[in-house]
């Protein structure tokens, strides 16, 4: 388990503008102008008129997102901890909200109109999530690696990922996985209970495609894969791993014979992953399947699924080492990206600015998460460990999926690139989570 001290009972820190971390937060102002600039790129169009005023919006959100920066730094952070679970309850009840009164955007009914303004409570979701296991796993530190409280744990991750599913907004749902399984790891919970479920989502997102891959990619039928068609046979199936899975435990426990752990173990992963992916078969819709089979061949659905990944391709390479320069794009001010000021704003940023400032975000971004886990080594108190470690993952994740889907080397997922992609949402609570790390830093000298 990372993190020494608790630093509950201790004394108050004293905050000073000397321990204030410029470098942090001159990155995420750098970050979000950038964003600004292609934001503001994305709404020109091929004879140099500006149609979109989204980067005005986009500044106004800059401005509430820097006023919440600094309030955030105002009470101590050790009290996030205490309201933790009042706020994950907060927003548990606004998913409920939304799916009853949300507006529909892109088929997702996923947003809230607020005085004018359309908020995504899921994107908060994943702030509440962080504060809630990483208070729980503090108060947790003696049972820590116990079976209860990874499932505690678990199920406070899964009860906002089946709202958010519900949506549907799978994108925004796979962000819930990195922060569950960063911020578990580093508190300290059970390594094998947690491989056991990294095997398992592995393995259900692997049955779960094995149809649609067969028809679009290898393009042949193969009989032992009507398995996956036939849904009496593979209920049989999933019983039967099963059945052999808990003969295995029972085999296990009364002859002591090592082998029949691992024999239990893999029945019961593979029979696990055999129901889940007939659920998740049957939830999933046919663009959010063909969305994982076009990034590893987009001419299956060229003007469908697969149009996203060609354009974006056609934008980064065209870009070339410098780029075509800013506002001298093709790709974006012709409209053939699509969603170009959101999930594809770094497609727009590499075809003008090239290769050289594609490299030069990632460097900033890289510089933010650097910084990020030094200030949390500086740190010590065990949740300020446990939050920051999930909110820098939380970045991480955006930045990996995003980028990957516009350079084709990830599945078409819809998560933003944060600090830089148009929308409010998802910058608020990027910066409400650096805030708090700012405040970690300001207070990490106790008196």
């Amino acid at each position: 388990m990372i993190g020494t001290k608790s630093g509950l009972g201790m004394g108050e820190s004293k905050p000073s503008l000397f321990g204030f971390d410029f470098l942090l937060f001159f990155v995420m102002l750098a970050l979000m102008a950038i964003g600004v600039l292609f934001i503001y790129s994305s709404g020109v169009n091929s004879v140099g008129e500006l149609t979109s005023e989204e980067y005005i919006q986009q500044i106004i959100w800059i401005a509430g997102a820097l006023i919440l920066y600094f309030v955030v730094q105002i009470p101590q952070y050790r009290n996030f901890e205490k309201w933790a679970f009042t706020i994950y309850f907060l927003n548990i009840l606004l998913l409920i909200v939304t799916l009853m009164f949300g507006k529909v955007v892109n088929g997702a009914r996923s947003w809230l109109g607020l005085f004018g303004f359309g908020v995504q409570p899921s994107e908060f979701m994943k702030l509440s999530l962080v504060l809630a296991l990483s208070a729980y796993y503090n108060r947790s530190t003696a049972n820590i690696a116990s079976f209860r409280t990874f499932i505690v744990g678990l199920l406070l991750t899964i009860l906002p990922m089946i709202l958010i599913l519900m949506q549907p907004d799978m994108g925004t749902t796979l962000v819930f996985i990195p922060i569950f399984f960063a911020v578990s790891f580093v508190a300290g919970a059970n390594s094998k209970l947690l491989f056991y479920l990294m095997s398992i989502g592995i393995l259900t997102v692997f049955f779960a495609v094995l149809p649609v891959w067969e028809r679009y990619i290898l393009q042949q039928e193969y009989r032992w894969l009507t398995l996956f068609e036939d849904v009496r046979l593979l209920l049989l199936t999933t019983a039967v791993f099963l059945f052999v899975g808990v003969l295995a435990f029972i085999g296990k426990k009364y002859t002591g014979q090592a082998y029949f752990r691992w024999i239990a173990v893999f029945f019961a992963l593979v029979g696990v992953s055999l129901g889940i992916s007939f659920l998740l078969r049957s939830s999933l819709k046919d663009y959010q399947i063909m969305r994982l089979i076009v990034f590893i061949r987009p001419e299956v659905d060229p003007r469908g699924s697969g149009w996203h990944v060609i354009q974006s391709l056609t934008a980064v390479g065209s870009g070339g080492l410098w780029g075509k320069g800013f506002l001298h794009g093709t790709q974006s001010h012709y409209q053939f990206l699509p969603e170009q000021s959101t999930d594809f704003i770094f497609s727009i940023l590499a075809e003008e600015w090239g290769f050289a400032g594609s490299v030069l975000v990632m460097l900033l971004f890289a510089t933010l998460l650097i910084r990020g886990f030094w200030i949390l080594l500086q740190v010590g108190d065990n949740f300020a460990v446990y939050a920051g470690t999930g909110i820098l993952f939380m970045i991480f994740f955006h930045l990996l999926v995003n980028i990957g889907m516009t350079l084709g080397i990830m599945p078409i997922t819809g998560i933003p690139l944060i600090f830089m992609s148009y929308g409010g949402s998802s910058l608020w609570s990027a910066c409400f989570g650096l805030a708090l790390i700012q405040n970690m830093y300001l207070r990490r000298y106790k008196y």
